[in-house]
């Protein structure tokens, strides 16, 4: 079995995005594994944003984009801060697409040997008719998947 030395954690800022993170935290330290906590601005968001600015001329998608992922860097830093575990080695990353997509590169990118995520997120109507993206990446995650189920 290949030694787990970076966990890649989905944040998806539900209000389960903390229980996820804490139990990953529980995971790293004594593994001695690095956390990488990963987000995705979902690039359906920035189309909608983008279709609003051609009539709403104070909104513009690179400044949503922008100040997103500005707010999002800022709750991690929050998150990892609350739990006391701004020691523990970690890496912020945050991607622009379809969410499963862009968890399946950044796992690569970041050479992550497990993925921990939960169950269900902040999901929508989308997700009941096409598959969650927790659905999405057990079929192609290239490394073990750990789903955290949260009620």
């Amino acid at each position: 079995m290949k030694p787990i030395n970076r966990i890649l954690v989905a944040i998806d800022f539900s209000q389960y995005a903390k229980f996820i993170l804490e139990y990953a935290i529980t995971l790293a330290v004594p593994l001695k594994a690095d956390l990488v906590l990963a987000n995705v601005i979902n690039q359906r968001d920035i189309d909608i944003v983008s279709k609003l600015s051609l009539d709403i001329n104070t909104m513009n998608a690179h400044a949503y984009i922008d100040q997103t992922r500005n707010d999002r860097f800022q709750a991690m830093d929050a998150m990892m801060s609350d739990m006391q575990a701004t020691q523990l080695k970690h890496q912020k990353i945050i991607k622009i697409g379809t969410p499963f997509v862009e968890l399946v590169q950044a796992i690569t990118d970041t050479q992550s040997d497990l993925l921990v995520m939960g169950s269900k997120g902040r999901g929508n109507i989308a997700g009941v008719l096409f598959g969650s993206t927790a659905e999405k990446l057990f079929r192609r995650t290239p490394v073990p998947l750990l789903s955290l189920r949260v009620e």
